[in-house]
């Protein structure tokens, strides 16, 4: 029976939120903060210190390890477990203080740092499943990086776990925290070649037993509106304010449908995200998103019509619209390769828990990795609330999800 303290968990991932690790997504270096690079360090030295003699950690903030298959079979894929190490720039991530609340009991939990911050089952009904288990939050003045810090500590056990019990078998085991995943740069730098697996599963879901294959598919989109400028004293029919177009086309905007606001389930959107520039020149930024790549070539004819149509009514006003691919839905790619979700779903079962099939209104690492030579499932790791000071974790969920990573290293092997 393979069996993981939710009370080592505890341990290890209050010690690893402590360090502060958040990105910066106005910033162009690799990683985007350095301060993520403390936490990469440590994981280096505990990996080595478990008796894991290939691990490093790169300029990049990249951590690398591999744990040697201990099985007679022959050509068993390597499977990599993949978490990360940033935390969002959403809301603070500095001077994390961890709370254990060893016995949750259903009440109210006041954060003692902003007694405003209520931790309540009315608000947050999973917790009802943590009664009389241990959950951790932050003290009410920051983010508590539960997203991603329990992905890294349930990879993090699981390795030591296989390090103190060489009789269970497995095929090669690949370990990979990245940076910058909270800022869309997670795969920025990751040498695939070093990595060297052949399936992976990043450890970034919520509630036990949930497991994802499908996220959104997503693109950025820009609109620059050229005005026309002179002398604001001598302006008469002659200027057009390139700000004044940017604020009706987001005027024009649908207002009960197509935003994240409104939109739940399988339904894509369109979302403006940042406005910039003066009278002559403007830009609008969104984020587009469908599960669907065909559903996103639909939002961006519409958009760039209502835009187009928008600035036909200004004279003399032209605009560009410009697209970015960011990622795709990592599910097209899965389903070419069936066994890397079965086996997930197999895992989680063993681990005792029911499977909880999701799509991902968003992305992960897993959605690049898929397209880059790597199908990647996400599985979960029992984060709640994430990005905000009322995020919270039970132990035992960490725990599971450190069991599942275990189970599913060994189907791999029994399958192989």
């Amino acid at each position: 029976m393979i069996q993981i303290s939710p009370d080592n968990m505890a341990e290890r991932f209050m010690r690893y939120v402590q360090i502060d690790t958040q990105s910066d997504p106005t910033s162009a270096a690799h990683p985007s903060t350095e301060k993520q690079k403390d936490l990469s360090k440590l994981l280096h030295r505990e990996l080595l210190g478990m008796g894991i003699t290939d691990a490093s950690t790169d300029e990049f903030g990249y951590v690398y390890a591999a744990i040697p298959g201990n099985s007679e079979k022959k050509n068993i894929p390597a499977i990599c477990f993949c978490a990360h190490v940033d935390t969002a720039p959403d809301c603070s991530g500095t001077n994390v203080k961890p709370i254990h609340h060893r016995y949750y009991d259903g009440a109210d939990i006041v954060l003692p740092d902003d007694l405003t911050q209520v931790l309540s089952v009315t608000t947050s009904p999973y917790l009802k499943e943590h009664l009389n288990h241990g959950i951790i939050t932050a003290s009410g003045l920051t983010l508590l990086g539960a997203d991603d810090k329990s992905g890294v500590a349930a990879i993090m056990e699981a390795a030591f776990f296989f390090m103190q019990n060489p009789a269970v078998k497995h095929g090669g085991i690949k370990i990979l925290f990245t940076p910058d995943e909270e800022v869309g740069q997670g795969t920025a730098k990751v040498d695939m070649q070093k990595l060297g697996a052949q399936f992976g599963y990043t450890m970034d879901g919520g509630e036990a037993g949930s497991l994802e294959d499908e996220t959104f598919s997503a693109d950025a989109a820009i609109i620059t509106i050229h005005g026309v400028i002179v002398h604001p004293g001598y302006a008469k029919d002659k200027l057009v304010n390139a700000l004044k177009i940017a604020g009706a086309v987001l005027e024009a905007l649908p207002k009960n449908e197509w935003s994240p606001e409104t939109t739940s389930g399988k339904e894509g959107f369109v979302h403006p995200v940042a406005v910039n520039g003066i009278a002559e020149k403007a830009t609008l930024q969104f984020i587009v998103r469908d599960f669907a790549v065909a559903g996103l070539q639909q939002h961006h004819s519409r958009l760039k019509k209502i835009a187009e149509e928008v600035v036909s009514g200004f004279a003399g006003a032209t605009m560009e619209y410009y697209i970015t691919e960011q990622y795709r839905n990592m599910k097209e790619v899965l389903d070419q390769h069936p066994e890397v979700v079965a086996y997930a779903e197999e895992a989680i079962g063993r681990a005792g828990l029911t499977v909880k099939k999701e799509s991902i209104r968003g992305g992960t690492d897993g959605s690049r990795f898929s397209y880059i030579g790597m199908p990647c499932a996400n599985i979960f790791t029992g984060m709640q609330n994430i990005h905000s000071k009322l995020e919270w974790v039970g132990t035992k969920d960490m725990a599971k999800a450190a069991e599942t990573i275990v189970h599913l290293s060994m189907i791999w092997e029994e399958r192989g």
